[in-house]
């Protein structure tokens, strides 16, 4: 009994400790407090172990409909000559780049949108000075291959295109692999020859031939002899998704076009100012709502599942902080959306339970009956929703991701919460001689 009201006060410090520090940020030094409520002097020096839900530089960042942002539309710049049935598939590959780029910053719910042919606009949250983005995004990407000693040889101009291709890179290649297909302009050829030259004359791990965008090396292939050819290819252990990003990579950075901003303009809540407000007001009416439904039809397990709601909100508080997620609208909506499936799984064990009661089991085999019986249905429900949480996540954009990254996280959690901590505080309840099956709502 001692041991069971230790335990039992345990748990209850862990989600008082949980919320406090969710709700006012934990820094050392400082204790309960977040950089945003210290001196310029003291932020500086405090170290964040967990940031406050107010904290939108180490914690939370809100999105582009909480807080505005700023607006930037480019406009590609055609060359002379330029043949207008690409313009549809580059822009898309400018639309990707762009995206990439605000994801490469931590801008998920960041929109890049096409606006007829030759526009894009580009929304993003909580960057109030648009030339600030203008400067973070640049307007063209920058591909160069270069050797190991720095010297550039060929740019992105160089480059026709890149391809993923499933077959045999080489003509003496025995088994089908996945590689990427170069090829270049006519006039890169002689360029390419004298750069392969050189650079197969360098020692076994200085031959490299390295192909950089926007200062980052995105591959490194090695040189064996030289190549005098408008085509060549890159091997080597590629699957399909990688040598497919690999090729879109070169494609961006040899994009025939600039873009140029035609418009900067700062952006306010697109659903005013007090949006976030009231939905957390409705949020936590929700929550009250479903505990004293819970409380009313299962009782005592009703009110063990409320707290254990309590302790799923905090940690779901705290792991968004530490990511850093974008919160907007659609993520406060997959929060909610995930508290209605922690809820959902605590019924489905309790059902349970009361059926084990109802066959004249003890309270506490029925309780441990319950859980194993549940744990299947609970299992499969959350690993579905989990499937359409990652299909949303990596196809989807902007408000679609954070969205997707606040249903997955929850379910994940909840599915924690609702098999160990309720299970935990049941049992709990059984050693405080509470065996009563009225009590647990049979």
């Amino acid at each position: 009994m001692k041991k069971s009201i230790i335990s039992f006060i345990a748990v209850m410090l862990i989600i008082l400790f949980m919320t406090t520090a969710a709700v006012t940020g934990l820094t050392i030094p400082g204790g309960f407090v977040s950089p945003v409520n210290m001196s310029a002097e003291d932020a500086a020096s405090a170290k964040v172990l967990i940031p406050s839900i107010h904290d939108a530089t180490n914690g939370i960042r809100r999105g582009l409909d909480l807080v505005g942002g700023s607006s930037i539309t480019f406009e590609a710049q055609l060359p002379e000559g330029y043949d207008m049935g690409n313009l549809s598939d580059d822009m898309a590959t400018a639309q990707g780049l762009l995206r990439a780029r605000l994801t490469a910053e931590g801008y998920t719910e960041a929109n890049v949108s096409l606006q007829g042919e030759k526009r894009l606009l580009v929304e993003i949250p909580n960057i109030k000075n648009p030339e600030d983005a203008v400067q973070m995004l640049g307007a063209t990407a920058k591909l160069t291959f270069m050797d190991i000693t720095g010297k550039e040889w060929l740019t992105g101009s160089d480059v026709k295109k890149a391809t993923a291709v499933y077959g045999k890179p080489t003509e003496g290649a025995i088994a089908d692999e996945w590689y990427i297909a170069l090829e270049f302009n006519s006039a890169a050829t002689q360029k390419f020859y004298e750069a392969t030259s050189a650079i197969s004359q360098m020692e076994q791990g200085q031959n490299l031939l390295a192909i950089v965008l926007d200062d980052e090396v995105i591959s490194a292939p090695g040189v064996a002899q030289a190549i005098n050819s408008e085509t060549c290819s890159i091997s080597g252990s590629f699957t399909e998704d990688s040598a497919r990003e690999l090729a879109n990579l070169i494609n961006v950075g040899q994009l025939p076009f600039s873009l140029s901003q035609v418009e900067l303009r700062a952006v306010g809540p697109q659903l005013g100012a007090d949006a976030l407000k009231t939905s957390v007001y409705a949020a936590a009416i929700g929550i009250a709502l479903v505990c004293i439904f819970m409380i009313l039809v299962y009782r005592l397990p009703g009110f063990v599942a409320c707290i254990a709601l309590g302790f799923y909100c905090a940690l779901e508080l705290l792991v968004l902080g530490w990511l850093k997620v974008n919160l907007s609208l659609p993520g406060i909506a997959g929060i909610i959306l995930s508290i209605g499936m922690a809820v959902d799984a605590n019924v489905v064990i309790f059902e349970r339970i009361k059926e084990e009661l109802r066959m004249g089991k003890t309270v506490k085999s029925a309780i441990d009956s319950g859980f194993k019986r549940a744990f299947t249905a609970i299992f499969d429900s959350n690993v579905t929703t989990l499937i359409a949480a990652g299909v949303l996540y990596f196809l989807g954009t902007g408000t679609i991701v954070g969205f997707a990254t606040t249903l997955g996280l929850g379910v994940i959690l909840s599915m924690f919460t609702a098999l160990t901590i309720t299970h935990f505080l049941l049992n709990r309840m059984v050693d405080f001689k509470i065996r009563n099956p009225k009590v647990y709502g049979a």
